[in-house]
């Protein structure tokens, strides 16, 4: 009986090591990214290509730009990937990132309701064509959740010279959701919104929506990728994040954004192929 009691204990410690033993060879990096690169399919594209050449998982935590800062902030993560250039610069700055690289780019267009009530349909200004929206007090969604496509729009509204805010409630909806959710919202309410070319394609409930206003220099849309400061977090992966980086800066990973498509679109652009 003693014997098999002892057999039993060998083997339950036997399971423990082994268990830890893999937790401890198991090489995995969080990044914190903008919901644009997942809802896209640009990850389930790209992230397979850089596991299957180093045995490094990407596990990414979706969330809108500022909300993904804040986290990368905090110590929640390893590598922080969004689009919000003034941002991405302050949070290097303050200490929290180690450098910014320029990843890739695209662009953000106004889509709206087919018969536009706003008459802006053509037009290459997006500040004007935001003035023309609350002039005629057409509907408009908006992200209203500090993402780097709201912070984009809050410029715009700027540039226009427009205080959306004051009409909150009215003609100006504040989803405080993502971007599916903004342009489900849009399409609902036969609205306009600010999206990101890459969700907008990728977008499946349309309905009526199209695309009224691109082109202008004022919608571009850089994407950015750091590493987050070990010397701040001490519990940062510095070394696979900074692989995940180097590859996503060289050619292979350069090449595999530019061979994501949808469509038939080209998605991103890569910064430096």
């Amino acid at each position: 009986m003693l014997f098999r009691c002892l057999s039993l204990l060998l083997l339950l410690s036997l399971m423990v090591l082994a268990s830890d033993t893999l937790q401890a060879d198991e090489r995995f990096i969080i990044v914190q990214s903008t919901t644009s690169t997942q809802n896209s399919g640009l990850f389930d594209h790209i992230l397979p290509l850089f596991t299957t050449e180093t045995g490094i998982e990407i596990r990414v935590v979706a969330v809108g730009t500022g909300q993904a800062i804040r986290n990368a902030a905090n110590g929640d993560g390893d590598v922080l990937l969004v689009h919000a250039r003034a941002a991405e610069e302050a949070f290097v700055a303050d200490g929290f990132g180690v450098e910014r690289f320029d990843l890739m780019y695209n662009d953000f267009v106004i889509v709206g309701p087919e018969d536009d009530p706003a008459d802006i349909a053509g037009l290459n200004d997006a500040a004007r064509a935001l003035t023309m929206i609350a002039d005629a007090e057409a509907s408009f969604a908006s992200r209203g959740d500090d993402s780097g496509t709201h912070k984009k729009e809050h410029a715009l509204w700027q540039a226009a010279g427009v205080e959306p805010q004051e009409a909150s409630g009215t003609w100006y909806n504040e989803t405080g959701s993502g971007m599916g959710a903004t342009l489900n919202t849009a399409s609902g309410l036969g609205a306009y919104a600010l999206t990101d070319r890459a969700t907008w394609v990728a977008f499946a409930n349309k309905g009526d929506l199209v695309i009224h206003v691109e082109g202008d220099d004022a919608l571009f849309n850089q994407y950015g990728v750091i590493l987050v400061n070990p010397e701040v977090f001490d519990h940062v992966r510095a070394d696979d994040g900074q692989a995940f980086i180097d590859w996503l800066l060289s050619e292979p990973g350069q090449a595999a954004i530019a061979g994501f498509r949808l469509e038939g679109q080209q998605l991103f652009v890569p910064n430096t192929l």
